[in-house]
């Protein structure tokens, strides 16, 4: 699991790419993404496009993320998920709370 973060100074857009097991063990390392960064963002982007598995304990991370971006008014999406962690979100009722794509 690798964790990647890249900010866009214009749109002050966070985006946090993840590699491999999204799972406990990024527990740590997906926290400091957002909170160590030095510059305050107003839209977060979480690219799943090479993650191959998500568990409960990422899905409390996004919920966590998203209360650090401001809960209900957060803009948190969630992009280039394969087929089974978007089923997992969508099940989970993910597509609530955040914008996936």
């Amino acid at each position: 699991m690798t964790i990647d973060t890249s900010f866009d100074q214009d749109a002050q857009k966070l985006t946090i790419s993840i590699r491999g097991r999204f799972d406990f063990s990024a527990h740590k390392d997906f926290r400091e993404s957002y909170e160590q960064t030095q510059n305050p963002a107003n839209s977060y982007s979480i690219d799943m496009s090479d993650a191959n598995y998500i568990d409960s304990s990422a899905l409390g991370m996004l919920l966590l993320l998203r209360d650090h971006a401001g809960g209900d008014h957060a803009d948190v999406e969630i992009v280039n998920c394969n087929a089974d962690v978007k089923k997992i979100l969508t099940i989970s009722n993910f597509d609530q709370l955040f914008t996936i794509h």
